[in-house]
């Protein structure tokens, strides 16, 4: 399996999806990667543990048509989720055609949810076999319909940074932060402005 070294700079598990997995979008004419990466994605994210990887990863071995066909499936999604929030962000609203490859997820989805007590709280929990090769889509497809559906969906934004297409929520308190990363496209903007005020100087 792929060592888990994604950026997951977003609080939303959708918009890492859109930004972190297959890196940026403009990389490469098919930014999915093979099965072992889309399964490193769902560890490092949270979705599934270690332990079951390599059950996944054994029945993609078995299955190889089966897992190209749920790194297609991921494909998709994430272009359908990308394109969505990116319209949001720029003050539109998503497509419908867009919004039904989302929805196509959603309806595989939504029969394996269960309520279930857990300590003195009830949670969402995932009723399907530990090696459903696409099950980590599910939990992306509902958290992108949850984010779409709620009030902090006006904070979505784009990044600013000409070489960076990475969504993230904005949660600054006047709503006006420009880049995904501070650390790394927002310096690197800062250090841009210097040079071209130092070079014009």
């Amino acid at each position: 399996m792929v060592e888990p070294s994604f950026d997951l700079n977003s609080d939303d598990l959708c918009l890492n999806f859109a930004n972190s997995w297959g890196g940026r979008l403009e990389a490469s004419t098919d930014p999915a990667g093979d099965y072992s990466e889309l399964v490193a994605w769902a560890v490092q994210g949270g979705i599934i543990a270690p332990s079951q990887a390599h059950q996944l990863l054994e029945r993609a071995g078995r299955e190889p048509a089966n897992a190209a066909a749920s790194v297609e499936r991921a494909v998709r999604l994430r272009k359908a989720i990308y394109e969505s929030f990116a319209r949001v962000a720029g003050g539109r609203l998503p497509l419908q055609g867009v919004l039904d490859e989302i929805n196509r997820t959603l309806a595989d989805a939504i029969p394996h949810l269960r309520l279930r007590v857990v300590g003195s709280s009830c949670r969402w929990e995932w009723s399907a076999p530990q090696d459903a090769l696409n099950q980590m889509l599910w939990a992306v497809a509902l958290s992108a319909a949850e984010l779409l559906t709620s009030d902090r969906v006006d904070r979505v934004r784009e990044c600013a940074s000409e070489t960076c297409s990475w969504l993230f929520l904005d949660g600054s308190r006047n709503r006006r932060r420009k880049w995904c990363d501070m650390a790394s496209c927002g310096n690197r903007a800062k250090a841009r402005r210097y040079y071209d005020r130092h070079h014009r100087g």
